[in-house]
Order: structure tokens, then sequence, then C-alpha cells
């Protein structure tokens, strides 16, 4: 039965993940594709639609996950699981550092978890880069193989690059709302696919 594992995956997420959820990406990629529940593709169109729905990335994701694997039921453990140990830690810590906290052991402590997080981000926008921008099944380590260039071309989506080049333009030089963007770029991809291009 599926449903508590998904309730300690999640937790295990939640309890080992720094730098909100976009450093739990990596992390929950890992556990999920490895295990085979979900394909990399699988995993990034699941963290496509958790960042255009309404709160944390995290959630959304474990929530679509856990309903993706188990139901409602599913859905509702694998949350629980994710959102337990930061209600649990953040109890503890303001409660710690409330006390602590002008001590410089702990902002040493911080200081030397700050570049990690960064380093979670980086990779989980590689990995979302990876299986946006090149054909599903090329991984990172068949991108550093690729000895020739014609063969590299042949794996690249360069519609996905020019979608990518249009948003980035019109969130830098114009007003218009992110959630727009968003909107138009899901409607791009719905032209594309009945032309037939996708």
């Amino acid at each position: 039965m599926i449903y508590p594992e998904l309730l300690l995956i999640f937790f295990k997420i939640g309890l080992f993940s720094f730098g909100g959820g976009y450093g739990m990406i990596p992390i929950i990629e890992r556990e999920i594709v490895i295990r085979g529940w979900l394909t990399g593709q699988e995993f990034v169109n699941i963290i496509s639609i958790s960042e255009m729905t309404p709160g944390p990335i995290a959630i959304n994701t474990a929530t679509f996950i856990g309903y993706r694997l188990g139901g409602i039921p599913g859905a509702a453990l694998a949350t629980i699981g994710v959102v337990l140990p930061s209600f649990i830690l953040i109890l503890g810590i303001y409660i710690f550092l409330s006390k602590y906290q002008q001590r410089q052991i702990i902002k040493d402590a911080i200081y030397g978890i700050r570049p990690v997080v960064l380093a979670l981000i980086i990779q989980a926008v590689i990995f979302v880069a990876v299986n946006t921008y090149f054909k599903e099944g090329t991984g990172i380590r068949d991108l550093l193989n690729i000895s020739s260039g014609s063969h590299f071309l042949e794996t690249i989506d360069p519609v996905a690059i020019a979608i990518t080049a249009v948003s980035l333009l019109v969130l830098f030089l114009t007003k218009i709302h992110p959630i727009l963007v968003i909107l138009a770029a899901g409607a791009i991809g719905i032209i594309l696919h009945f032309v037939g291009v996708l």
C-alpha cells in the first residue's frame, strides 16, 4: 500500500529540505522519479502546474503527486507529510532563536547554510531546464556525453526555448502580469498542439 510510503517520503522531504519549495524540487525528484512513480517529464509537468496554481510550490507539488499516486487520500497524506516537519521545526526554531539568535555561532551556522540553499535552487533550475528544453528521455548525463554538435541540436526543443525567450522579454520589458504570460504560453502550447507542432 502506497499511503504510508507517501506520508513517510514527504515527511522526510519536508524534514531535510532547505531553501523553500524550489530547494525541495531536486529532493522530491530524486525520491519520486528514482522509485519509478513518475517519469522526469511527468515530474516537470507537475512542477509547472504547481507553479501556476495558488499556494507554495512544495505543497502544491506534494498534493499533485499524492493525488496522482493515491487519489484524495494520497494527496492528503503527501501534503501533511511535507508540511508537518516545517510546522514542528519552526516552533522549535522560534523558541531556540528567541533565546540565542544574537550568538555568533548561530549567525555562522546560518551563513554556512545559505550557499547550500542556493545550490539546491540551481540544481532545480538545471533539472527543469533539461526536461523543458531537451526531448523526453534526455538527461544531464546524456548532454555531457554528447560528442557532436549535430547530435546536440537533434535533442533540443526550439519551441520551448523560443517561448522562454519571448516570456522573459515580456516580463522584463513590460508591466504585464506574470499570470497573463503563463496563460498566453499555455494558449500557445494548445495552438501548437492542434497545428501539429507539438
